[in-house]
């Protein structure tokens, strides 16, 4: 059973930086691409950043040059550095682990999901 367990989350005034991790288990990790995501009570599930099976970073126009995705294969864990965080940025943060080798910036592209790490940036 795949299992994904977000850490990492808390809160942080604008400009600060967060680290998320997301422990996987129950999955070939670093064989299937995987993803950070995140959302806001009443919007949509947003796909900010997705790292596919060769180790290839694509980002959302939104967080391109703030956030790095990367993985860490030996101890199956997926991380996000998040700096220069801004109060647009305030969000519930998942992460997830997709059956296509190169993910989408999609949330549809992803299969599995953690129960989310809370983000919140104050002005």
């Amino acid at each position: 059973q795949v299992q994904l367990v977000e850490s990492g989350g808390g809160s942080v005034q604008s400009g600060g930086s967060l680290r998320l991790s997301c422990a996987v288990s129950g999955y070939r990790h670093g064989r299937y691409g995987m993803g950070w995501l995140r959302q806001v009570p009443g919007k949509e599930r947003e796909v900010v950043a997705v790292i596919d099976i060769h180790g290839d970073p694509t980002y959302a126009d939104s967080v391109k040059g703030r956030f790095t995705i990367s993985q860490d294969n030996a101890k199956n864990t997926l991380y996000m550095q998040m700096n220069s965080l801004k109060p647009e940025d305030t969000a519930m943060y998942y992460c997830a682990a997709s059956n296509y080798y190169v993910p989408r910036l999609n949330p549809g592209d992803f299969n599995y999901w953690g129960q989310g790490t809370q983000v919140t940036v104050s002005p």
